[in-house]
């Protein structure tokens, strides 16, 4: 199946998105932003009595020493307190932003259309939830706050020695060119490196995460040599992302780090010329120096800042960008009129021009247990999904009740058609809340009726419906897992069900007695059953045997015995090794 990386936001739909969510808490921002001018205007006044009181000596005139103590104190103490409670308000702001931000995406994650999921695989998804959602969060933690901080200290810092020595306020621009330049040369690369840098970590998790759970087939085929090629080739893209965006900040970093000195040089050295020539005197010199020694940590603060705020940028192009992907099913307001599900002449093709299903017909009657077998590859797997709705065929349609599947709402096809795979998952929470995910509404009776339908009862008893499963709760072996899984199914009641090899990670016997469960609980459904174990085509009312992408032979499983064709074979290996 062809990898298809999720779309990335531009910069219009990143400014737009940023400047909607910070102007949505107005109040919450405006409160912010008047603590952070306050603190910095009481950081105005240090400069201004160190000043005067250098004049005073210089001059030898006499200058209450306590008082102006005192006063320097005073507004210390005070831009101390203001700046903790501005930066505790921008925190707090940004928790808040975060938070909405954290949810938007996981509804746009939730609404992805599963053929769109599957296409993309597990590594881009992977990322975009753990480290874009990591490096967006220390943007918003610190990034914007510090920048913030930065921005309203430097505004209020310049405005300070404009008042205090206009003149002085020249030679501090000297370095303005080469900051400019430097940081406009870094800005019109940094993004791109950033997204390249991410989507190469992005392939890197995919193929490691494939070669960890494909370990066994790995090493069945031989195919280590071959996955080691690629995990180096992944590891060596990815350094060189890396190494591309670090060579900007080596560029970029050494010429903001010069630009820091410039200005107070300068200043320092026009200041004497022009005290020398009595245009300004020692008070407004000396206030000047300090103001402009100030403004290197507020500018330091916010170039530095600039570089995480790429990172964030980029990581929230790539958060956003999933709500770029196209829906997959128009809905067009059809109805199902009955349950009867319908496959004519469906073909599916991953990649253009290379078909996986190649004109398949197949009608299942309501309440009929079919199940399908065939060798690995033969495309049980995507005739599965084609029949529950998760993609659509290229060619052809498959139906229920006569309405197209992908004209259906997501919602009302669930509650005609379900897929469960050999892929589960324990999500932190209660026992309880993991069968409740399917409906939550259902009453502990019902829950307890779904586990015991799949065989789950006791053992959910034992540990007790509230236990704390999941990321940092017990632990659910792999086996009780899938019967947790399948137990949504029985709770979600949809009258056609389509198990992917649904029961491959339990034991035969446990599996066969699972199987068994859910024939007596889902007595009058429709069930599709893609299973490796033939026992289970022997339990079923026909069974599809998929050869190369069309249905080489379909019957009940005396009648393809008697045939003595390819399900014969299949089962009389089978059979014979199982004895």
């Amino acid at each position: 199946m062809a990898r298809q990386i999720l779309p990335v936001a531009d910069r219009a739909q990143v400014r737009a998105y940023a400047r909607r969510l910070t102007l949505k808490y107005p109040r919450q921002l405006g409160g912010a932003l008047g603590l952070h001018v306050l603190a910095a205007i009481a950081g105005l006044a240090g400069p201004i009595f160190l000043g005067d009181l250098v004049e005073a000596v210089a001059e030898g005139t006499t200058i209450d020493v306590d008082t102006l103590v005192l006063a320097f104190a005073g507004f210390v103490l005070a831009q101390a307190v203001l700046t903790r409670f501005a930066v505790y308000a921008s925190s707090a702001l940004g928790e808040r932003v975060l938070a909405e931000l954290r949810e938007e995406f996981v509804d746009r994650v939730l609404a992805l259309p599963l053929s769109t999921v599957e296409r993309a695989g597990s590594g881009d998804l992977i990322t975009r939830t753990s480290r874009d959602v990591d490096a967006l969060s220390r943007t918003v933690r610190q990034a914007v706050p510090e920048t913030l901080i930065a921005v309203v200290t430097g505004v209020f810092m310049l405005g300070g020695l404009l008042i205090v020595a206009p003149l002085l306020s020249l030679p501090s621009l000297v370095a303005v060119p080469l900051l400019w330049i430097s940081t406009r040369w870094y800005l019109k690369r940094a993004r791109d490196g950033y997204l390249r840098e991410n989507a190469a970590y992005a392939d890197m998790t995919e193929g490691l995460a494939e070669t960890v759970e494909g370990a066994r087939t790995v090493e069945a085929l031989g195919l280590r040599e071959r996955r080691r090629v690629r995990t180096d080739t992944d590891i060596a893209r990815s350094f060189a992302a890396e190494r591309y965006t670090l060579g900007l900040r080596m560029v970029w970093f050494p010429a903001v780090e010069l630009g820091y000195v410039i200005p107070v040089v300068s200043t320092a050295l026009v200041g004497g010329l022009f005290y020398i020539q009595g245009w300004a005197t020692i008070a407004q010199v000396t206030t000047a120096i300090l103001y402009v020694q100030q403004l290197i940590d507020p500018l330091d603060r916010l170039l530095s800042w600039i570089d995480e705020l790429q990172v964030g940028g980029a990581s929230m192009a790539r958060l956003l960008g999933v709500a770029n992907v196209r829906d997959d099913r128009v809905v067009t307001g059809v109805r199902a009129e009955g349950e009867e599900l319908r496959a004519t002449d469906v073909r599916y093709a991953y990649r253009d021009g290379h078909d996986v299903l190649h004109g398949i017909d197949l009608t299942l009657r309501p309440g009929e247990r079919l199940a399908m077998v065939g060798p690995s590859g033969a495309g049980k797997s995507t005739l599965g999904r084609l029949l529950a709705g998760i993609h659509g065929p290229r060619t052809g349609e498959v139906t229920v009740g006569g309405a197209p599947l992908v004209d259906l709402p997501l919602d009302e096809l669930r509650g005609h058609v379900a897929l469960v795979t050999q892929e589960h998952h324990v999500f932190r929470g209660t026992l309880r809340d993991n069968v409740l995910i399917a409906r939550p509404d259902a009453t502990d009776a019902e829950v307890r009726r779904a586990l015991e339908a799949v065989d789950a009862w006791e053992w959910v008893d034992a540990m007790g419906l509230d236990t704390m499963v999941g990321s940092g709760g017990a632990t659910v072996s792999p086996a009780h897992a899938q019967q947790l899984a399948l137990a949504r199914l029985v709770l979600a009641d949809p009258h056609t069900l389509v198990l992917d090899e649904a029961t491959s990670l339990i034991d035969p016997r446990a599996a066969r007695n699972l199987e068994r469960s859910l024939a007596a609980v889902l007595d009058g459904r429709t069930v599709v059953a893609i299973a490796h174990r033939l026992y289970t085509a022997h339990d079923a009312d026909r069974v599809a045997v998929v050869e190369d992408g069309v249905i080489s032979e379909l019957g009940s499983h005396h009648e393809l015995v008697a045939a003595k064709g390819a399900y014969a074979a299949l089962w009389d290996s089978w059979h014979g090794k199982s004895r």
